[in-house]
């Protein structure tokens, strides 16, 4: 038993709380235990200048945190006057992760600005960002559906992630807080598709290494917390939910429809060629 009474793979409590905020076009609030982070979604009718007329779109990610979102305050980036190494890292993760369920073509030429503010850091303030942002993006994509813009959401699947790790005392663990994370011996992020399918492994072994077994178990448990994850996102959206990947679905019917054309035609001209045999046949006999 861990510290807060979970098992080894339960999540924290989550909770997703959807149009959080009033102007934003997609926004949720999620929270993971006690971490809490506000993410926004904005539509902006153009793209950057170097993917300028090639017909498609773009995501990007910013992220961010309040000074008092940690146990001691933080000075705000903004006052250092740069954008530190692990916000960098963080952002272009979310932007990336998003970016792989998505069909940019499909969404034109637009960006899509995805912001990511930690009002409350408790552990999983990546994991829980991409787990809302994901929310906020398909909220935002339902609205330009609903004005006309789209024709249909241009998202593939479903997309979250979470933290595992190797804790001395409870071995494989699932959803790690601040205090778990500090003492653990192997720490990941996980980001995976509800399909199953992996979009990015951040795994580290903090002064220990871990076998291949481990890092099985470790996905393992990843993927149960995901699951359960995808299941919180569709929740939080609604009849939307049943529309994500509703232009693959339909394509997927369509070459159905083609392939059983094809055999058809294939079944019609085998009976032809059946018949002129058998016609050559008993022409022969006759003769």
């Amino acid at each position: 038993m861990r510290a807060d009474g979970r098992s080894s793979c339960e999540l924290r409590p989550v909770h997703i709380h959807p149009h959080y905020m009033k102007h934003a076009e997609g926004s949720v609030l999620i929270e993971v235990g006690d971490t809490k982070v506000i993410c926004t979604a904005t539509v902006e009718e153009k793209v950057p200048s170097f993917m300028r007329g090639g017909g498609k779109g773009w995501i990007t990610a910013e992220y961010g945190m309040l000074p008092r979102a940690t146990e001691q305050r933080n000075v705000r980036e903004a006052s250092k006057g740069k954008v530190s190494g692990r916000t960098m890292e963080i952002q272009r993760l979310i932007g990336r992760a998003l970016r792989s369920v998505v069909d940019l073509e499909q969404l034109g030429e637009r960006t899509i600005w995805i912001d990511c503010d930690v009002i409350q850091a408790d552990g999983g303030t990546r994991t829980a960002s991409i787990t809302g942002a994901y929310v906020a993006l398909v909220l935002a994509l339902a609205k330009l559906v609903e004005e006309g813009r789209l024709e249909a959401l241009p998202i593939r699947d479903f997309l979250a992630a979470t933290s595992v790790g190797i804790d001395p005392e409870h071995g494989v663990i699932l959803d790690l807080d601040y205090n778990e994370d500090a003492r653990a011996k192997v720490d990941m992020n996980v980001v995976m598709t509800g399909a199953g399918q992996f979009v990015e492994i951040q795994g580290t072994g903090e002064e220990a290494v871990f076998s291949r077994a481990e890092l099985d178990e470790l996905l393992e448990a990843a993927q149960i917390g995901i699951e359960q994850l995808i299941a919180v996102q569709r929740r939080a959206l609604g009849e939307w939910a049943a529309r994500i990947g509703e232009k693959k679905k339909r394509q997927r019917r369509t070459q159905s429809e083609g392939d059983c054309h094809r055999d058809q035609k294939r079944w019609q001209s085998a009976r032809v060629r059946r018949f002129v045999c058998q016609a050559g046949r008993r022409s022969e006999i006759v003769a």
